[in-house]
């Protein structure tokens, strides 16, 4: 693994990739979803961190939706797996057109 000399906020990643924040976090909740070492905690207090992605990270994260988006069904199965909440489901597949 190359060394990491930069790193992108997930707000900022998701302007990038035109997704929802929600939708990210959910996915990046868990560690394991993404290679080890794409996503980096940021501690700015005692109690309070930031969550960002390298660069391979933000490429899996762009990957992994690509492909959950091949069908409607994937699509649905996907976000359901991730995420608990009815209303951010609707919400997000109303925002994609894709």
């Amino acid at each position: 693994m190359a060394t990491v000399t930069h790193v992108f906020s997930i707000d900022y990643v998701a302007n990038l990739l035109d997704e929802d924040r929600e939708l990210l976090l959910a996915i990046i909740s868990n560690d394991d979803n993404l290679s080890y070492g794409s996503i980096i905690s940021i501690y700015t207090g005692p109690d309070e961190a930031l969550t960002a992605l390298t660069d391979d990270g933000m490429d899996e994260l762009r990957q992994m939706l690509a492909d959950a988006r091949r069908t409607a069904d994937t699509w649905s199965d996907f976000l359901h797996a991730f995420i608990d909440d009815e209303e951010l489901i609707a919400r997000i597949k109303a925002k994609s057109p894709r």
